[in-house]
C-alpha cells in the first residue's frame, strides 16, 4: 500500500498526550491543534504529525512515493467515535414520537408493550439477513458523519438465541464495515414480556445462560445493564455485571436516567468502564465515578428527543469525572447518527465549550470503549483513522448545527468517504 500524505490542513487537531488516561477538567480544552498541519501515514498507522513544512521537509524524497490529500482550508480530526449505540435492530418506532408529542412517558410507551417491548419483537422476527441488511445501512451513514470507531450493544433479543443473533450480526458488520464495531451484550436491557411475573427467573437466564454462552464464543467485550425503577434494580444489575466480569466482560451501566437510583454509585462500585445517561445521578455517585475513574458517557440527543432536562456536564466535569458523549442511536429515544449534532447539543443544552465536546467524541469516547491506546487521537503509532471536515476550523463544525461538513473520511489509512459520498 502506497504511503498516504495529507497535507496543509488548516488545522489539525490532534488530542496528543491522552492515550494513556482521559481528558478530565481544564485539560479537556486542550485540542493541541497544528496551523498548516499534515500527516503521513504508512503501513495503516500514522507515521508523522507536525506543520506541512516539518513534513515536507523531512519526506521530501518520498512525496512522488504517496496519495496526497490536499486539505487545505478543511479542520483534520480524529475520526469521531461513538461509546453507546443499539443500532443493530429491526423495524421502527416513529408511532411512539406521536404518542409522547401526546404527553405519554418512555416507561408509559415501554409497560403499554411499545418501546424496547416493540423494537425486540421486530428484531425477534428478523432473519438475521435482514437485520444485517437493517443495521449496515444505519452503519453507513455514522461513516458519511465521520464516525470511523462504532459500540453496538444487543439487548432486543432478550433471549439467548436472538440476543447471540444481534451480536453475530455486530461482529459480520465489524468484519465487512470500514467501521470498527465494539460489542456489547445488553442481556439486561429490560424484562421481556414473558418473564414480567418472575424477574429474577430472567436475571438467572441471563447470569447462567447468556453470559457464558456469549462469552465462549467471544461476540462481546463488555456486559450492560439497564438499572432503573421498573427494569433491573441495583441489586440485580450487580449480579449481572459480577457475573459478567467473571467470564471477562468489562460492565458498562445504564445509570440514573430516569430517577436517582444508585446506578453511578454501583457503577463506582464494581468498577465499570463507564456509566451512561446520568440525568440523574446524584453529586455523590459523580464524586464516586470521578474517584475510580468511570467515563460519564452522556446522550444529549436521548434528552432532546424525549423532551427532557438534559444532564449538566459541566457539573461533572468540574467534579472531576472524564466526560464523553454519544449518539445512543436507537429506535425509541435517540433516533440519529450524527456526533457532530451531538457535540452542538453538548455545547447549547450540556453547558460543554466546543472544544470539550470535540474531546468527548474523539479520545474520551476511545477510553470509554477501552480503545484509546489505538485511536481517538492523531499521533505516530495510532490507526490511520482521520476526518476532513469542509470548515477552516474546528469552532465551525460545533458551531453549524444540523449540518453535516464530512468531506473525507480515511479508516486504516484507506480512504473509505470522498467527496462526502461512499467509495469503500
Amino acid at each position: 500500500m502506497r504511503p498516504l500524505f495529507i497535507r496543509n490542513a488548516s488545522q489539525l487537531v490532534t488530542l496528543a498526550g491522552s492515550s494513556l488516561a482521559p481528558l478530565t477538567k481544564e485539560k479537556m480544552n486542550e485540542l493541541h491543534i497544528i496551523e498548516n498541519g499534515s500527516v503521513w501515514v504508512e503501513d495503516g498507522k500514522i507515521a508523522a504529525v507536525g506543520t506541512d513544512e516539518e513534513l515536507s521537509r523531512r519526506f521530501q524524497e518520498r512525496i512522488t512515493e504517496a496519495d496526497i490529500i490536499d486539505a487545505t482550508g478543511k479542520t483534520v480530526t480524529p475520526g469521531l467515535v461513538d461509546p453507546h449505540t443499539h443500532f443493530v435492530y429491526a423495524g421502527s418506532r416513529e408511532s411512539e414520537f406521536a404518542m409522547r408529542l401526546s404527553g405519554a412517558t418512555y416507561m408509559e410507551i415501554m409497560n403499554a408493550g411499545g418501546g424496547i417491548h416493540a423494537t425486540t419483537k421486530a428484531t425477534r422476527e428478523a432473519s438475521e439477513e435482514t437485520l444485517y441488511e437493517e443495521s449496515k445501512r444505519r452503519l453507513d451513514q455514522f461513516l458519511l458523519h465521520g464516525v470511523t470507531t462504532v459500540e453496538a450493544k444487543s439487548g432486543y433479543g432478550l433471549s439467548l438465541k436472538h440476543e447471540i443473533k444481534q451480536l453475530t450480526v455486530a461482529k459480520k458488520l465489524d468484519d465487512t464495515h470500514p467501521i470498527d464495531v465494539v460489542r456489547t451484550f445488553m442481556g439486561a436491557h429490560a424484562i421481556p414480556v414473558e418473564w414480567k411475573d418472575n424477574p429474577d427467573g430472567f436475571v438467572r437466564v441471563i447470569i447462567e445462560e447468556m453470559i457464558p454462552k456469549v462469552s465462549e464464543l467471544g461476540l462481546a467485550e463488555f456486559n450492560d445493564v439497564f438499572c432503573e425503577r421498573g427494569v433491573f434494580t441495583p441489586e440485580q444489575a450487580r449480579i449481572i455485571l459480577e457475573a459478567g466480569k467473571a467470564y471477562g466482560l468489562m460492565p458498562k451501566i445504564h445509570a440514573d436516567e430516569i430517577e436517582p437510583y444508585g446506578g453511578a454509585e454501583l457503577a463506582a462500585e464494581v468498577g465499570a468502564i463507564s456509566a451512561d445517561h446520568l440525568l440523574r445521578a446524584s453529586d455523590e455517585g459523580i464524586r464516586r465515578m470521578a474517584e475510580k475513574g468511570v467515563i460519564a458517557v452522556l446522550l444529549p440527543g436521548t434528552a432532546f428527543f424525549l423532551m427532557t432536562k438534559a444532564v449538566n456536564a459541566r457539573k461533572i466535569i468540574d467534579a472531576g469525572a472524564a466526560v464523553a458523549l454519544s449518539t445512543d442511536c436507537n429506535p425509541g429515544s435517540s433516533p440519529t447518527v450524527s456526533l457532530p449534532l451531538i457535540m452542538n447539543l453538548g455545547c447549547l443544552q450540556m453547558g460543554m465549550t466546543p472544544a470539550e465536546a470535540l474531546a468527548a467524541v474523539t479520545i474520551n469516547a476511545a477510553h470509554a470503549i477501552n480503545r484509546g491506546r489505538e485511536i481517538g487521537s492523531i499521533e505516530v503509532g495510532k490507526k490511520a483513522d482521520l476526518v476532513l471536515f469542509d470548515v477552516p476550523n474546528y469552532m465551525q463544525l460545533i458551531y453549524h448545527y444540523g449540518m453535516n461538513h464530512t468531506d473525507t473520511v480515511v479508516k486504516n489509512s484507506r480512504v473509505v468517504v470522498k467527496s462526502g459520498r461512499l467509495c469503500y
